[in-house]
Order: structure tokens, then C-alpha cells, then sequence
């Protein structure tokens, strides 16, 4: 008996559930079939307007039509009388009467909608028809004028083939923007840093690198904020605000390039004339107070990050160089967009010269530190503002291509970089290739992937084809690497190779660079060996043909036929990784004569920085000027103070 009567509910809650689902979707019906009328009525109305006059006065004079009785629609709603009169009726009577109620839904729509659906028929046919009519026309067309489509193909190919040569020479003035697209994200050492030590290492670091500076401001309260992003370096958060003393400006725009130039304001003006009378001085106390008013003055964080690196200070020389592309970067045009290779920074301006010095500076902490990715992107940036190369990008951007284990880009990058394929003559690509060569087939017969290995000359060729046309870089690579095996003594005892010469100051100057600046990685026994082969193999086959020696040489000659040296601007020292240190007594020269009210902002008087009296002591003395000397080494507080006493010591 329970379960007749749970059986009995859950029909009884389904009949109802069934009722209102009933009822909600007959209103909805029946308020559309209404829409329909009324939209039906006018369409007719407005056809019998569209007839003669006669006509319409005779439908208005006639009476209305009497069409169905109005229905209340909320008759259909009445749920409860129907739940009521459902509860003690079969499945059969509720259907039954389900049934009725849509046969009065269906009695109360009216005669008209059926013509109204009959014309809307009509008109989708019409409309058909008319579609139809409309293509056979066009296909009519396209008939009749019986285009020619191989004269509009040849007329299209002569037309593109003159834009062609229209635009080959600005196309020839952009070879190897593409290939010097740089990478933003690997231009920040930190994201190479977390790379290589992880990102917990490398935070741990910064936060206590940041707590240290902080407590070495004696007490003095700087505001913290947060300086603006910017993509050469991460600026820190105790750096003063940018104060804007530097802007650029667009010069022109020319075959797809955009030429810009630093401008300096009146304020930056006034420290550069202050600057220049201090260097003429060699005083780095006048270049101090220079920077206490412009903290952001180029040339004098370019002079302290020299000293601090001869000094031995290298992180504190990164640091300044750091601040110093941070405000050579803030003053960036908004159409400047160096990462995308078509924005030139020409050198000849004075005012440029700084923003290379940095990046030069820069890249060379860089592969200090083991960031050779970083290294090789800031180089990349720096060869594409000028392609005059004025700071001899070209002869490094190889070694940190190779550092890096960018093989296949350095491939790409001698073959793309110059129209007239001239980049492997140089000294460094040469052999330089010849090693992405052998670390490219390493990873091919590794991969068990040989067929690309045939398109390209094998890592020995290349290397046979870089000793003969250098022989002479060799001989410099067994001294300063050194290789010490005997069987080098041996080549070297060859007179291709022993008696080489490289017949031009140009020449001899690119071997000496190259020769400085990568005999490291030719400490690595599997390119020792790779050296050692290709170098037996060009004896053997000089001994089969003496004239190969010769046509060689006319190349080198032809090459490199200046007889002055063309890279005499760029110094093998800036190349090295050994840096030479000056003691702090021999730097105290320069320490002249500090003086601290000479520049202030906006003063156009006399900037003369040897006006003033020389003093270590503390008292009465800007505590941001203390600062900056006291990251000086050699500095010493309190230092006369203690003669003066010993002196008095003396008199008594």
C-alpha cells in the first residue's frame, strides 16, 4: 500500500509538471500566430492601396469583415482548475483533455496567417528566380567579353617585375635588419641568471644586494619608488627619478629607416661644459659633484664606471653602467624601436656616441659574467643602430655566437648579413664558422639526422679553406693559447705556416683582435684535433701543388689591399678579458680638488671645477657627495685630520 501511494505522488507531480509545460508553451504559440495576423493585415492593406482608386474607396466603404471571436488567452492558464479536475482522471482523460486544448489554441488562430505564409512563399520563390536570372547574366557577360587570361598573367608579371627593380636598392640597404632582429627577453642578465643558477638563487641575491645598498646611505632618507620598466637593464628602486635632461628627436626617414640623435637640454648643457673643464683637470672630485646636482649625467657615470673597473670594482662599474643605459633608454623617442633592426643611431653625432660607449661597456660585463645569450643580443643591437660598425661589433659577435650555441643563426647571419657574401674572408668568420660547422654535424650525427649534412661544406673543409687564407692565425693561436704538443712545433716548421704574413696593417690587426679575443675555446681538445687534421691536410696538399699557395695569397691581397690600417679606431685591448688594475695611490692623483658648490641647477656662471679647496672631512658637506666618495677605495675620511693632530703632537 506505501508504494501505490509514492507511485500515486510521483504521477501526480509528473501530470502537473506536464500541465504548465503544456500550458507556458501554447501562450507562446499563440501570441506568435497573433504577431503573424496583425503583420498579414497590413501587407494586405498595403497591396489594395497599391491598386486603383476605385478600389480602395469601395474597401473603405465596405464594412469590416467579422473574423474569429477574441479569445482570453488566459483562459489556457487555468492551472488550478485543471490540476484539480486532473487528480482523480486517468492518463487517458488528461491526455484527452490536453488534446482539446490544443484544438481551441488551433480554432482561435486566424484564416489569415495562412495567406500570409502562402505570400511569404511566393516571395522566397520570386526571389529565387531573380537570383538565378541574375548569375545566367553575369556568366552571359564574362562570355561576351571573352577576357584573355594569359595577356592579363604577362601584363601582371612585367608590372610586379618593374616594382622589383624599383625597390632592389633600398631592399640591399636593409640586408640583415631581419637577421638583427633582437630578442628582448634575453637582453636582461637576470633572465639569463635564473637560466643557468634558477630564479631562488638568483632572488635571494638581488634582495640582498638591495639591503645592502640601502644601508650604505649613512642614515639618510631617499624615497623609494618604482622606476619605470625598461627593457636594457632593471632598474632598481633607491636610483633617483629620471629628472629628463636627455630627449631624441627623428632626423629623417629614409629607404624604410629611421635616423634619430640625443638632444640635451639647457640644464644637461650647463654639467657637460662643467664636465669638460674637470676632465681637462683630470679631477674626479669636480665629476663627484656633478653628478650630486644631475645624477643622471652620461659622461660622468661613463668616467666612474671606468674607474671602479680599474680599480677592481666590477660590480660596482656594472652598476653605474647600468644607471647609465637606464637613462639613455628613458630618453628614447616613442618611434624608436631599436629591437626591430629598422632604427639607426648614426655615430657621427656627438651626442650618440655615449649610448655605444655603454652598450660596448656593457656587453663586455656581460660575457664577464658568464651571460654569453645576453652578450651576443646586446651586440646584435649594437651592430644594428649603425652599419658602419663603429665600435667593431662584426669581430666579436662571432665569439659570442659560438659562446652562446647559436651555430645555425651564425650560418645564417655570414650568409644574410652582406649582399656580396664577403663576411667569411674576414679572419674571425672564417674560423669561426668552421667550428659552428663541427658542432652542427656533432649534433646531426647525434640525431642520427644526416641528410642535411651534404648540402653545406664539411667542418674540415671549411677549416682547410680558414688556414689557408689565414695561415698566419695559426702561428698567433699555438703562442698565445698555448698549444704545447710537439706535433704543432712541427707544423709551424712548414714555411706556409711559419713564415706566414698577413701583407696588410688591416689584416694584421683583425688576426691580432680575433686572435685576443677567442684563443679560448681553441683549448677544447675536439677543435684541437679538428685544427690539427685540417692543418696536416693543407701541407699535403701544398706539397701536390705548389701554385694553390699563391692564388691564395692574390685573394688575401685583393681582400685586404688597403695599406693603412681601416680598424685603427678599434684597440685590441677593448677585445681582452684581462683587465689591468691601477693601485688606489696612483689613482689619488686625480682626486684634485673637490669642490661642492661649483654647479648648481640652472646657474650659468663660471663651472670652473679647480676653484675650490681640496678636504676629506665629513662636517658640513652634501651627504650625497659623501656618498659617492665613499665608494671610492682610496678615499679616506678624517685622514688630514689625523696629520694636523700628529703634527701638534710634534710642536709640544
Amino acid at each position: 500500500m506505501p508504494h501505490i501511494l509514492t507511485n500515486f505522488r510521483a504521477a501526480k507531480q509528473g501530470i502537473k509538471k506536464v500541465g504548465k509545460e503544456m500550458s507556458a508553451r501554447l501562450l507562446r504559440r499563440v501570441l506568435k500566430e497573433q504577431d503573424e495576423q496583425r503583420l498579414g493585415s497590413s501587407n494586405v492593406q498595403l497591396d489594395a492601396g497599391g491598386g486603383g482608386g476605385d478600389e480602395t474607396e469601395e474597401e473603405s466603404d465596405s464594412p469590416p469583415v467579422a473574423g474569429a471571436p477574441s479569445r482570453n488567452l488566459f483562459d489556457l492558464l487555468d492551472n488550478q482548475g485543471y490540476e484539480e479536475d486532473t487528480v482523480g482522471d486517468s492518463t487517458e482523460d488528461i491526455i484527452e483533455k490536453q488534446q482539446s486544448v490544443i484544438r481551441k489554441a488551433y480554432d482561435a488562430v486566424p484564416v489569415t496567417n495562412c495567406k500570409s505564409k502562402k505570400k511569404k512563399k511566393k516571395n522566397k520563390e520570386i526571389q529565387k528566380s531573380a537570383k538565378f536570372k541574375a548569375e545566367e547574366s553575369l556568366d552571359s557577360i564574362l562570355e561576351e567579353l571573352s577576357i584573355d587570361v594569359k595577356a592579363s598573367h604577362e601584363n601582371r608579371c612585367h608590372s610586379a617585375k618593374e616594382q622589383n627593380e624599383n625597390v632592389i636598392d633600398a631592399t640591399k640597404k636593409q640586408v640583415g635588419s631581419s637577421i638583427l632582429t633582437v630578442d628582448s627577453k634575453y637582453l636582461k642578465v637576470e633572465n639569463e641568471l635564473r637560466k643557468i643558477f634558477g630564479s631562488r638563487v638568483v632572488s635571494s641575491f638581488e634582495n640582498n644586494e638591495i639591503g645592502g645598498n640601502l644601508r650604505q646611505m649613512h642614515g639618510g632618507r631617499r624615497a623609494i619608488h618604482n622606476p619605470r620598466r625598461t627593457i636594457l637593464v632593471t632598474p632598481s628602486s633607491f636610483w633617483p627619478r629620471w629628472d629628463g635632461s636627455l630627449s631624441m628627436e627623428l632626423i629623417e626617414t629614409k629607404d624604410g629607416l629611421h635616423y634619430f640623435r640625443y638632444l640635451h637640454s639647457a640644464a644637461y648643457s650647463h654639467a657637460q661644459e662643467a664636465f669638460e673643464a674637470a676632465k681637462s683637470a683630470n679631477d674626479l672630485n669636480a665629476i663627484a659633484s656633478i653628478l650630486a646636482h644631475y645624477p643622471y649625467h652620461i659622461e660622468s657615470l661613463l668616467t666612474f664606471a671606468e674607474v671602479f673597473k680599474f680599480s677592481g670594482e666590477h660590480q660596482s662599474s656594472a652598476d653605474v653602467l647600468a644607471k647609465c643605459l637606464f637613462a639613455l633608454e628613458c630618453a628614447w623617442h616613442p618611434l624608436f624601436t631599436p629591437m626591430q633592426g629598422n632604427c639607426q643611431l648614426k655615430y657621427i653625432h656627438d651626442t650618440n656616441k655615449p649610448f655605444f660607449t655603454a652598450l660596448f661597456c656593457h656587453m663586455k660585463n656581460l660575457d664577464r659574467r658568464g651571460c654569453h645569450r645576453s652578450a651576443l643580443e646586446v651586440c646584435k643591437l649594437l651592430l644594428s643602430l649603425d652599419y658602419d660598425d663603429p665600435k667593431g661589433a662584426l669581430l666579436c659577435i662571432d665569439y659570442f655566437a659560438l659562446r652562446a650555441e647559436e651555430y645555425r643563426w651564425l650560418e645564417e647571419f655570414v650568409d644574410e648579413y652582406r649582399s656580396d657574401n664577403s663576411l667569411w674572408m674576414f679572419p674571425n668568420f672564417s674560423y669561426s664558422l668552421a667550428f659552428a660547422r663541427f658542432f652542427i654535424e656533432h649534433d646531426l650525427s647525434s640525431s642520427s639526422n644526416s641528410t642535411q649534412q651534404t648540402e653545406k661544406a664539411s667542418s674540415t673543409d671549411l677549416m682547410k679553406q680558414a688556414l689557408m687564407l689565414h695561415p698566419l692565425v695559426l702561428q698567433k693561436l699555438v703562442a698565445k693559447a698555448p698549444l704545447k704538443e710537439s706535433l704543432w712545433t712541427q707544423i709551424l716548421k712548414n714555411s706556409f705556416f711559419g713564415s706566414a704574413k698577413a701583407g696588410s696593417p688591416t689584416l694584421e690587426h683583425l688576426i691580432s683582435i680575433y686572435v685576443e679575443r677567442s684563443y679560448l675555446i681553441w683549448r677544447f681538445p675536439e677543435l684541437q684535433n679538428l685544427l690539427k687534421e685540417a692543418a696536416l691536410q693543407v701541407i699535403e696538399s701544398f706539397k701536390a701543388s705548389s701554385s694553390e699557395a699563391k692564388d691564395w695569397a692574390c685573394v688575401r691581397k685583393e681582400a685586404f689591399s688597403s695599406d693603412r690600417n681601416e680598424y685603427s679606431h678599434v684597440l685590441v685591448s677593448d677585445f681582452s678579458d684581462t683587465i689591468p688594475t691601477i693601485p688606489p695611490e696612483e689613482l689619488r692623483q686625480f682626486m684634485v680638488r673637490p669642490h661642492l658648490d661649483e654647479i648648481h641647477p640652472g646657474d650659468e656662471g663660471d663651472a670652473n671645477p679647480q676653484t675650490a679647496h681640496a678636504t676629506h672631512e665629513v662636517a658640513g658637506r652634501n651627504a650625497a657627495v659623501v656618498f659617492l666618495e665613499s665608494l671610492l677605495p682610496w678615499v679616506h675620511y678624517g685622514e688630514r685630520q689625523a696629520h694636523a693632530e700628529d703634527h701638534d703632537q710634534n710642536i709640544q
